[in-house]
């Protein structure tokens, strides 16, 4: 098991109330709690003592805000773009909306990005969709590269809306 398969592991075990406290943190940095530093510490500080390829500590914090805040389940090659891409349906003003708030996301440096992730958790979670959790810790973890966002860009617009739809 992969450091990062280990860290959404740990977060998947949360109790309801953890997984409360950590979603009033939602938009707050780890430093502004220090109720919120000692759960997210108790998480991740054993994980990267053990394993320094675990996610670094900006993207693990942002995950774990993000995973209480919508607990959706974990599911393998699930990606966020995919998964988007899945829940485009209706009229087109509504296709082309998400189109455009996909876009803006993938603008987004990652100190700005929670919100708009936000917004994604929101749609799979209308929508009943998985999530491959996992990757999208591995990703944001690289975020600052073309690479990564032009890869989510072409999930988005190769995965048929077909396959697994809404």
């Amino acid at each position: 098991m992969s450091a990062t398969e280990e860290y959404i592991a740990a977060l998947a075990r949360l109790k309801p109330g953890d997984l409360g406290m950590l979603r009033t943190h939602a938009g707050r940095g780890l430093d502004e709690s220090v109720g919120g530093f000692d759960l997210f510490a108790g998480l991740w500080w054993p994980l990267r003592q053990k394993n320094k390829s675990a996610p670094r500590r900006q993207v693990a914090w942002l995950i774990a805000k993000l995973y209480a805040y919508r607990p959706i389940p974990q599911s393998s090659n699930d990606t966020l773009a995919r998964q988007l891409r899945r829940c485009q349906s209706g009229e087109e003003r509504e296709r082309e909306r998400l189109r455009q708030k996909f876009d803006e996301l993938l603008a987004l440096p990652l100190d700005k990005i929670e919100p708009a992730l936000q917004w994604a958790l929101d749609v799979l979670a209308s929508h009943d969709r998985k999530l491959d959790w996992v990757q999208l810790t591995d990703h944001l973890s690289v975020w600052e590269r073309e690479s990564t966002r032009l890869k989510w860009a072409e999930e988005f617009i190769t995965t048929s809306e077909r396959s697994e739809s809404c």
